[in-house]
């Protein structure tokens, strides 16, 4: 309870300090907000009268003061660009990017770990003739180089050769969006793939799928390779431990070895890293969002820079922020109580 606890106040403090430098920061770029939230035919006066409701007038510690006792009332404030709630913003594309985030650290998952484990294996290989050892060792260099690539080839290059690839001229996959336009379903949840099957449609959820798969695909290739790289490693530190030795010489088969013994204690120290893969496709969502035009946080937070839009940059900026941290505190929890080494002092 006392790690907890302790862990729970540095989490507070990271999340204050990355809301306090966003909002200093926001606030030295030469902007006039006011303008903005008038609008571009507002007269002088106008400007000035906004000015002062929104208390952008005031001294910056001042306006830091309020915006921190909005914040714990709950209210994000409104976009100077919109004058839209910027929390009812959220709810609207924060689901759009945690799904594909969700999608695509799901599928890094379920490919990489059983990669990383072979190709541990195949350069541990132990039995065999020479020619058998031979091809485990370029199957393994061959997992490595894929690794390697999926981690180093930038995101908007991979989805722009996607969507040439596979929108252009295998004509597969929708370009964009995250729905034809001829696609209609009620949004309960606004995961759309959730949705797509509450309505019952089964056309419905194929478009929904289509529409998935070049943005997940492409979201998922920087942490496969993590993956791959991470497991492949701390599963080469676990083979050279003593009790791997003793269960191979106790007649245990190589399969139960592996994914049974080796994998248990090697997804441990990975576990952290693994973890806050998720955390950050969210945070690089903006890159993805961009190019496939889907409407998700990333996309959200873009245009606010460009408008200079100082509420929506704080709170996105915040959002993001307690999600890494909200990740960090769980995936810490988890791993205290996976591998009983870690110490909570």
């Amino acid at each position: 309870m006392r790690y907890l606890l302790r862990r729970l106040v540095t989490s507070l403090v990271v999340v204050l300090g990355v809301v306090t430098i966003t909002f200093i920061t926001s606030r030295l770029v030469p902007s006039d907000p006011a303008s903005l939230y008038a609008g571009p035919r507002a007269r002088p006066e106008q400007v000035e009268r906004v000015r002062q409701e929104l208390n952008l007038d005031a001294p910056v510690v001042n306006q830091y003061a309020s915006y921190l006792t909005d914040l714990a009332t709950g209210d994000l404030g409104v976009s100077f660009a919109t004058r839209r709630s910027i929390a009812a913003d959220l709810v609207q594309f924060l689901p759009a990017t945690l799904e594909l985030a969700l999608l695509a650290t799901g599928l890094s998952m379920l490919i990489g770990i059983p990669l990383g484990v072979i190709a541990a294996g195949r350069r541990g290989a132990r039995t065999g003739s020479k020619a058998s050892k031979a091809r485990r060792q370029r199957s393994d260099a061959g997992i490595r180089l894929f690794a390697v690539t999926s981690v180093s080839v930038p995101v908007f290059w991979t989805a722009l050769l996607f969507q040439m690839i596979f929108a252009g001229e295998l004509d597969l996959l929708p370009l964009s969006g995250r729905t034809s336009s001829s696609v209609s379903f009620r949004e309960w949840t606004g995961f759309f793939l959730i949705d797509s099957v509450l309505s019952g449609s089964p056309s419905n959820v194929w478009d929904v799928i289509k529409h998935l798969m070049l943005p997940v695909a492409v979201m998922a290739a920087y942490p496969l390779g993590l993956t791959i790289r991470l497991i492949r490693g701390s599963m080469l530190e676990v083979l050279g431990e003593p009790f791997i030795e003793a269960a191979r010489l106790a007649g245990i088969d190589e399969r139960t070895v592996m994914y049974r013994l080796a994998l248990k204690n090697a997804l441990a120290p990975a576990l952290t890293i693994l973890g806050l893969t998720f955390a950050y496709s969210v945070s690089s969502a903006f890159l993805v969002e961009a190019v496939f035009n889907w409407p998700g946080i990333g996309r959200y937070l873009t245009d606010a820079i460009v408008r200079i839009d100082f509420p929506v940059i704080t709170a996105a900026a915040l959002v993001i922020t307690v999600i890494y941290v909200v990740v960090n505190l769980g995936l810490d929890l988890l791993q205290v109580r996976l591998d009983p080494r870690v110490e909570l002092d």
